[in-house]
């Protein structure tokens, strides 16, 4: 276990092959501004430069596949027109002298057979998502996902290794695996959802195999130091839960451990979350002690809450989301106590500028 850092927020800080300016991280927030071939537009290039005084941008969700890919107008990198429209975003944010990492997406039986020619969304079993999937045509009911075959296994691990290869192609400067919110690896390491008898089901050692062989083909593809994690082990997300969740999370992180990657971040809301929210005792002490590299903490901080989870050295560096959406120069508002502007919903996901870039800066 690290020794408590006693460092600021404005402190630098080494995550991985990058050297972060500080350690105000902008979290990966879904904006739905691609197109709907899931392509990233032009204009995605001028939010994230404008963003580029975090310590590392973590890109929104970003589809491995098509297979894994069911929100509207989120980008993918699984092919040649999606790398070559990245390529003006990374290529931005280097300008305004910024850092960025893909967050790698496959969201598992939370995706809406819409999106996959009325075929069924793969899960770790046969499990339906509760509530109703955002849809070109609104929204709508999920189905039924079936069980990932044993044979498909390698299938996905290699649209895992071609998008991390793809993001280091188009320029990013690494990559983060979602393994958090509900999503597919989240669905195969917790028990409410995965309801497997073979080597990926039952106990925890099963149940996080899928987890460490994805980062471990990550990890061949791009190097460790360029791969980063994402878990959220605090309560039901998306209908996703576990019934020993300190057991399992704890597991995972020291599972993690042994790779070397550069950091793993915690998505472990409070009470207050408005995602994810939980009445349990926070899982992120634990995973302090049985994770040795750089750990990053989110979960709706502030700038105080944020310095003093750096004394308490339960974490080396805090990733923001939403204030970023509203303060695209959250850094310098934080460094010198500036107000920040709140943030609009409505246009969370909506496809144009407002909401989206015209949030100004302070003069």
């Amino acid at each position: 276990m690290p020794s408590p850092t006693r460092s600021s927020l404005f402190d630098p800080i080494r995550l991985g092959a990058v050297e972060a300016h500080n350690r105000i991280l902008m979290a990966p927030l879904t904006r739905a501004r691609a197109t709907r071939d899931h392509v990233p537009t032009p204009i995605m290039a001028e939010y994230y430069a404008q963003r580029a005084s975090a310590g590392l941008i973590l890109s929104e969700a970003t589809g491995i596949s098509q297979e894994g890919t069911g929100w509207p107008h989120a980008p993918g990198l699984w092919s040649d027109e999606q790398v070559e429209a990245w390529k003006p975003v990374t290529n931005a944010v280097h300008k305004a002298g910024g850092r960025i990492f893909a967050q790698l997406w496959h969201m598992g039986r939370v995706v809406h057979p819409s999106f996959l020619d009325g075929e069924p969304s793969v899960s770790a079993s046969a499990t339906t998502a509760p509530g109703k999937a955002h849809t070109y045509e609104g929204k709508q009911p999920y189905g039924e996902a079936r069980a990932l075959r044993l044979d498909e296994i390698p299938r996905l691990l290699e649209d895992y290794a071609r998008a991390a290869r793809n993001a280091i192609a188009a320029g990013f400067d690494g990559v983060q695996l979602h393994a958090a919110n509900g999503y597919l690896i989240d669905q195969f390491l917790r028990d409410g959802s995965n309801h497997r008898d073979d080597a990926y089901g039952g106990p925890i050692a099963n149940r996080i195999r899928l987890l460490t062989e994805v980062v471990e083909t990550l990890v061949d593809a791009v190097g460790a130091d360029r791969v980063a994690v994402r878990l959220s082990p605090n309560g039901e997300i998306q209908g996703v839960d576990d019934s020993d969740q300190e057991a399992l999370f704890t597991a995972a992180a020291k599972a993690l451990d042994a790779f070397g990657l550069a950091f793993l971040e915690l998505r472990e809301p409070g009470p207050d979350g408005t995602f994810g929210a939980s009445d349990r005792p926070p899982v992120a002490p634990l995973i302090r002690k049985a994770f040795t590299g750089t750990l990053v903490l989110n979960s709706d901080y502030v700038g105080q809450t944020a310095q003093a989870l750096l004394d308490a050295g339960i974490a080396d560096a805090v990733s923001f989301g939403r204030t970023f959406l509203a303060n695209p120069d959250l850094p310098h508002r934080l460094a010198n106590g500036l107000p920040l502007q709140k943030d609009d919903p409505r246009t969370w996901y909506s496809q144009g500028a407002e909401g989206y870039i015209d949030y100004p800066a302070v003069a």
